[in-house]
């Protein structure tokens, strides 16, 4: 897959405009005016309703935690799947506050129903999973063996688009024994022994029973996750608030540690 270009989220934030100094402060008699009240922020409370990418899952169950601790009036409700698959299941007009994918190509059929410009907010790159009783691999090049059982992403799915890239840029044809929705499928598939090797993300496999192999120039095929409240929310000031957690310093801070790298 392709890296995009980097756009940037313009996040409304509800805040209080204090009095010009110039003003006149109120008399301090008994008699007087009552002091001007500032105007208040709009509470962030309610549920949020984000759909995300299945190599989000990890991270945004998290963000998910974290962001209600914060907001004890919020109860964030994240669902996962393919980015493919939730594309199009919004343009059949599924309703949700917040929608985030696993790359930015993923996102074009649905720019319509956003709110405003998404972000990139993390990236990642493939290794190969391989099943902890499959024959010892150690390059891309091994995937082309046809005795073993290769799963990948289905070419239109995000992980997809980046192994089928990553693999043209070793010049190596793969016979596929499936091609998958998801890459949370491509690693169960793995680990359960249904599959020899797959290419998933680099963190997929972190505390998975599978083996790793990091191909080399992994790092010039990278997917870059938009972010971005959808225009029909429900929940339009706890979306905002949710996007821009995701994207600030605190949802930085869990994403690098779960292996997902800065845009």
């Amino acid at each position: 897959m392709p890296s995009g270009s980097r756009v940037a989220l313009a996040v409304p934030v509800a805040a209080a405009i204090a009095l010009a100094a110039c003003v006149p402060a109120p008399p301090t008699g008994g008699t007087g005016d009552a002091p001007r009240r500032s105007a208040s922020v709009a509470p962030v409370e309610g549920e949020v309703a984000v759909v995300a990418a299945a190599s989000l899952a990890r991270a945004f169950d998290e963000l998910a935690l974290a962001f209600e601790a914060r907001h004890p009036g919020v109860d964030v409700r994240p669902v996962y799947d393919g980015s493919s698959t939730i594309v199009a299941q919004l343009v059949e007009g599924a309703g949700a506050d917040v929608v985030a994918l696993a790359d930015e190509a993923s996102l074009a059929p649905v720019l319509d129903l956003l709110a405003g410009a998404p972000v990139v907010f993390a990236t990642n790159t493939l290794v190969i999973a391989t099943s902890p009783d499959a024959a010892p691999i150690g390059r891309l090049e091994d995937l082309a063996d046809p005795g073993l059982d290769v799963v990948l992403c289905a070419p239109e799915v995000p992980c997809g688009r980046a192994a089928h890239a990553l693999l043209a840029l070793a010049g190596v044809e793969v016979p596929v024994a499936s091609e998958e929705q998801s890459v949370a499928s491509v690693l169960t598939k793995v680990e359960a022994g249904e599959a020899d090797a797959g290419l998933v993300y680099a963190t997929d496999v972190v505390g998975r029973d599978v083996g790793v192999v990091v191909p080399p120039r992994a790092d010039e095929v990278v997917n870059r996750y938009p972010i971005a409240r959808l225009e029909h929310a429900a929940n339009a000031t706890a979306a905002d608030a949710f996007v821009a957690f995701v994207t600030g310093p605190d949802g930085r801070a869990v994403l690098e540690r779960l292996g997902f790298g800065s845009p």
